[in-house]
C-alpha cells in the first residue's frame, strides 16, 4: 500500500541500502579536536574543550551560563533538584515524553503528574495546563498545592517534542501566576526557536541532550542552561560531586553527583557544534521535501507553528488510524526504511500508571496515529 512513499524516501536518499531514522555526521574538525584531547591527556572531566563547548552552547542558544553533564537524564535531574523538587512535592508534565523525563523527576523522589498536550505541537498545552491548575490545585503561602494530594507542584516541565517547540511562552505566563517554577525540557530541540527565542530559556532552567541520535551528538552528554548565575554555579558544583575547590584536599559539603561531562566527549561537541547550522539547514531542506510529499489522505506532515522555527530533529507524519499506522510501520521496516511510533505514554508504564491525570485524549490520540520517518542528515 505504501510503496510510492518508500521509494520516495529511497530516492531522497539516492540509496537502496537500509536507511536509519537517525545517525550522527562527522564532517568537521571532530578527529582534529579528539586528537588534540587525547595528547594533552586531559580525557576526563578536566580539560578546555569542556569549558570551551559551554560557551559555544550558552552564546548560541542566548543562555548566560552552560554546565556540560554526562547526559540529558543528568542534566534534567540535577536542574529540577535545584528548583526544589523533592519527596514533597509534584512536577506536573507531558505523558507524550521519553522516559527520562519522569525518570529525573523520580529521582528527586516526587512524582509527576500528567496533562494533554496540543495536537499540533505535540508538547504540553497550556490550556490543558491552565484547566488542571484551576480545578486540582489551591494557591498556600508558599506556592501551589495539589488539593488531593496537598503537595506542592514544584515545577512543571514541558518537553518540546522532536525540536517542535511547544507554545511555550503562554506556558511560561501560567507558571509565572500560579507561582510554579518552569523547567523546560528541551533535550530535542537544539536550534529550535518560539519567537526569535531559543528553547531551554524561557523557564529558570532548560536542559539538552546529545545523545548520539540527537542533532548533534558527544556520543553522550547533556547541557543545563541558565541566566542566574547563583543557580549556575551550583549546578556546577553539584555536577562534580560538591567537592569545594581545594589544590590537594578533598571535602565535600553536601549530596553531589558525577555527573561532570568528560573532555573527550565535549572535544567531539566542539566540532559539532561548528558544524551545527549546515546541519539545520540540510534537516529544513528534507522536512521541507517531506512536507511536500506528505500530503494526502493517508498522511498529514508534522510541521512547526507560526511564530516557531523547530530545528526537525525528527521528522513525523500522523496516519488516519492505529490500523493505517500500524500497517506504516510494517511496510517500512520491512523494506529497509526505518520507522517507529511515538512513545508509550508515561501514564500506562507500570512505575506510572496510578499517577493523576488530567483529560490525555490528544495525546492517546497521537499515540495511535505518529510515526517518525527518516531524519538523518543528507551531506
Amino acid at each position: 500500500m505504501f510503496e510510492n512513499t518508500i521509494r520516495f524516501i529511497k530516492e531522497t536518499y539516492k540509496t537502496e541500502n537500509f536507511i536509519p531514522l537517525h545517525e550522527p555526521v562527522f564532517f568537521g574538525n571532530e578527529k582534529q579536536y579528539l586528537n588534540e584531547c587525547i595528547d594533552s591527556t586531559f580525557v576526563s572531566s578536566v580539560g578546555k574543550f569542556v569549558e570551551q563547548f559551554e560557551q559555544m552552547v550558552a552564546e548560541y542558544t542566548g543562555a548566560k551560563y552552560a554546565i556540560a553533564t554526562v547526559n540529558g537524564t543528568a542534566a534534567l535531574h540535577i536542574a529540577l533538584k535545584l528548583a526544589g523538587v523533592d519527596e514533597n512535592s509534584e512536577v506536573i508534565t507531558q505523558p507524550l515524553t521519553f522516559v527520562a523525563t519522569c525518570n529525573a523527576i523520580s529521582y528527586c523522589n516526587a512524582q509527576p503528574v500528567f496533562v494533554d498536550v496540543d495536537r499540533d505541537t505535540m508538547g504540553l498545552s497550556p490550556k490543558s495546563l491552565e484547566t488542571f491548575l484551576e480545578s486540582e490545585t489551591t494557591q498556600k503561602e508558599g506556592g501551589c498545592y495539589n488539593k488531593s494530594t496537598d503537595k506542592k507542584i514544584a515545577a512543571v516541565v514541558p518537553m518540546h517534542t522532536f525540536g517542535h517547540p511547544c507554545r511555550i511562552d503562554e506556558i511560561s505566563r501560567i507558571c509565572d501566576q500560579y507561582n510554579i517554577e518552569l523547567i523546560e525540557d528541551a533535550a530535542e530541540s537544539l536550534g529550535s526557536y518560539y519567537n526569535d527565542q531559543h528553547t531551554g530559556t524561557f523557564g529558570k532552567i532548560g536542559v539538552f541532550s546529545f545523545n548520539g541520535n540527537k542533532t548533534i551528538t558527544t556520543g553522550g552528554g547533556g547541557m543545563i542552561i541558565t541566566n542566574d548565575e547563583t543557580l549556575a554555579r551550583h549546578a556546577k558544583h553539584l555536577t562534580t560531586t560538591a567537592k569545594i575547590s581545594h589544590a590537594y584536599e578533598y571535602v565535600h559539603d553536601e549530596i553531589g553527583y558525577n555527573y561532570r561531562l568528560p573532555n573527550l566527549n565535549a572535544a567531539l561537541g566542539c566540532a559539532q557544534m561548528e558544524t551545527l547550522d549546515t546541519i539545520l539547514e540540510n534537516k529544513r531542506l528534507l522536512a521541507s521535501r517531506y512536507c511536500d510529499r506528505f500530503v494526502s489522505e493517508d498522511f498529514s506532515f508534522v510541521s512547526e507553528l507560526e511564530g516557531a522555527k523547530a530545528n526537525y530533529w525528527l521528522n513525523a507524519v500522523i496516519l488516519k488510524d492505529k490500523a493505517q499506522r500500524d500497517l506504516f510501520l510494517k511496510e517500512t521496516n520491512g523494506n529497509d526504511v526505518m520507522t517507529r511510533p511515538v512513545w508509550s505514554l508515561m501514564n500506562t508504564l507500570e512505575m506510572f500508571k496510578n499517577l493523576q491525570s488530567g483529560d490525555l485524549s490528544n495525546a492517546k490520540w497521537l499515540e495511535d496515529r505518529l510515526v517518525n520517518i527518516p531524519s538523518g542528515v543528507m551531506l
